[in-house]
């Protein structure tokens, strides 16, 4: 009964948010449903294409979504169930859905071009370059926590095609989502090429997702962890390439209803649980104010991630979405809303973790998504029954479509943001560059760097990762909200809505990398270190003193608003 009241009240929390704290930022900021977007005026068949809401809600929702609040919230559970589900309802709604949507209307407000863009606007052109090292330094930690995620879902110790009762969950989670990518694309064609409206579209679509799983269920495709890692990474390096029509929007928009099936599949789960008793939630209210992954700040903060406030989000805002937006009026959905619905999902992880956490906490589960799948699969029926074997291939499945969600959209953003580190302000693409800044501007030269060391990084153990990603992601995050509101600043629009949550966002994570840092020097110091901890060292100290020097540009930004508006 405990998880079924837990999830009635993170539901009518965050709709209370999303109808009147998201409509009163959209009134504050003026969303103008007559002013066109960049979609419409800019398009250009490859990056800029208008979409229908639901599919852009595919999209965004997917992307945002990845493993991070599976992952996250089920980390940070040992804390307890209430920090992590104050966290996300609060953090949702004041923080992450203000950082989104904020970034979104932000972006279009800026011909759809990026946060980068936003900050130099606002804070000059050395903060626009600052910011964008910074961004490229947590894309490189994005892909290789996802390719590292992806990978481990996938990975067997044989290579080839296996069938009947040896397909093991990864090699059918794997072959399913190979299925997908061709689906996709057969999707995004029928579309935009053979012209096939929307709905009978996507009755097609959903109906070649049923047969790529009944298929997945009966056929397996196996390869090591190396190889899907060097598989992984040049299907990113294509993605992110090709135009949106032909895999971005239609995947992704495929994939939502996946995720949209999986939360009502746990809800249903959490209402069955609590009438027949078949499964217990077992985390404890809370556990204390220091657990294995440290003290409850910032570790609970940067744990959580996506589940309540993500900078990834603010890059995927700016970079593929405000590209797609049609109407400023469906701002507050995709950008608000899908935040909501994010922390909402952080939630059903708690749960579900909280129907194994015996075994979770034993050790029994390779990674915090075979939790969340087990979890639910136990509230239909034991392990070894066919319905629990047949939800847990479709959860696993959900996590694997969403990290490749935010893999291929993560490094399209790499792509943005590497040509637009080395462009003049009267380039407008690499064609304009001139000499070596021609090379380093070009698509394929920033994908190819961003994709190699990201899964060269992928190669090392999720946890080496996660934690660094974490405060990374967070840290972004508190760059984000300060970026927006000196903009709003800057044209005169209410911004102090802003302020609470960009300080706490700043110094929870220079907190924890701060931290991270001296536990480095110490192993470091003590001759304990791998070279995991010298990568996390050298990143950890690099984004500090980019983000240190940022704040300090947005002080005296803030600064000179305040004595302006004074001095009027």
């Amino acid at each position: 009964m405990t998880a079924l009241l837990i999830i009635i009240a993170a539901i009518a929390l965050l709709f209370c948010g999303y109808v009147f704290y998201g409509s009163w930022l959209a009134m504050q900021w003026g969303i103008d449903p007559t002013r066109k977007t960049p979609a419409v005026e800019k398009e250009d068949g490859v990056d800029y294409v208008a979409a229908k809401p639901a599919v852009l809600m595919g999209h965004h929702f997917s992307s945002i979504a990845g493993a991070g609040p599976i992952n996250g919230p089920i980390q940070a559970s040992v804390f307890g169930w209430l920090p992590v589900f104050l966290w996300c309802v609060i953090g949702g709604i004041f923080f992450g859905g203000l950082q989104d949507f904020g970034s979104l209307f932000a972006s279009i407000r800026h011909d759809g071009k990026s946060v980068g863009e936003i900050i130099k606007d606002s804070m000059g052109a050395r903060a626009k370059k600052l910011f964008i090292i910074f961004a490229l330094l947590v894309l490189i930690l994005v892909i290789a926590s996802f390719v590292n995620v992806v990978a481990g879902t996938f990975a067997s110790d044989h290579f080839g095609i296996t069938t009947g009762a040896a397909v093991t969950g990864n090699e059918t989670t794997a072959i399913i989502s190979l299925l997908f990518i061709i689906l996709a694309i057969i999707y995004g064609i029928i579309t935009n090429k053979a012209g096939l409206s929307i709905v009978p579209a996507t009755i097609i679509g959903l109906v070649g997702v049923v047969v790529s799983v009944i298929i997945g269920l009966n056929v397996g495709f196996a390869m090591t962890r190396t190889a899907w890692i060097v598989g992984i990474g040049i299907y990113i390096a294509v993605a992110s390439l090709v135009p949106v029509w032909i895999l971005l929007q239609p995947r992704d928009y495929l994939s939502s209803y996946l995720l949209y099936f999986m939360m009502g599949l746990a809800v249903i789960g959490i209402i069955v649980a609590a009438v027949t008793k078949t499964a217990s939630f077992d985390i404890p209210v809370f556990t204390g104010w220091k657990t294995g992954i440290g003290t409850l700040f910032p570790a609970l903060f940067i744990t959580v991630a996506c589940g309540a406030c993500s900078g990834f989000h603010s890059l995927i805002s700016t970079g593929t979405s405000s590209k797609q937006l049609d109407n400023e009026k469906n701002a507050k959905a995709i950008g608000y809303g899908s935040m909501l619905i994010e922390s909402a999902l952080g939630i059903v992880s708690l749960i579900a973790v909280g129907m194994v956490y015996q075994k979770y906490l034993a050790g029994e589960f390779g990674s915090p998504s075979a939790a969340f799948a087990a979890g639910i699969g136990i509230m239909f029926g034991n392990e070894g029954s066919t319905q629990y074997k047949t939800i847990y291939a479709l959860l696993t499945l959900a996590v694997s479509v969403f990290a490749l969600t935010s893999l291929d959209t993560g490094t399209r953003l790499s792509r943005f943001m590497f040509s637009e580190l080395f462009l003049k302000e009267e380039e407008a693409t690499w064609k304009d560059a001139k000499g070596v800044r021609k090379l380093l501007a070009h698509p394929m030269f920033g994908t190819t760097i961003m994709v190699v060391i990201g899964c060269i990084l992928g190669g090392l153990k999720l946890s080496a990762i996660w934690g660094l990603f974490g405060a990374a992601n967070q840290l972004l995050a508190g760059l984000a909200l300060m970026a927006v509101a000196t903009w709003l600043g800057n044209v005169g629009k209410n911004n102090k809505m802003f302020y609470i949550p960009m300080t706490f966002m700043l110094v929870a994570t220079l907190t924890s990398l701060v931290i991270t840092i001296l536990k480095k020097f110490k192993a470091i110091g003590g001759g304990e270190a791998v070279w995991g901890d010298w990568f996390q060292l050298v990143f950890a100290l690099a984004m500090a003193v980019l983000a240190i020097i940022l704040a300090i540009e947005g002080c005296q930004t803030f600064a000179k608003q305040w004595s302006k508006k004074a001095k009027a």
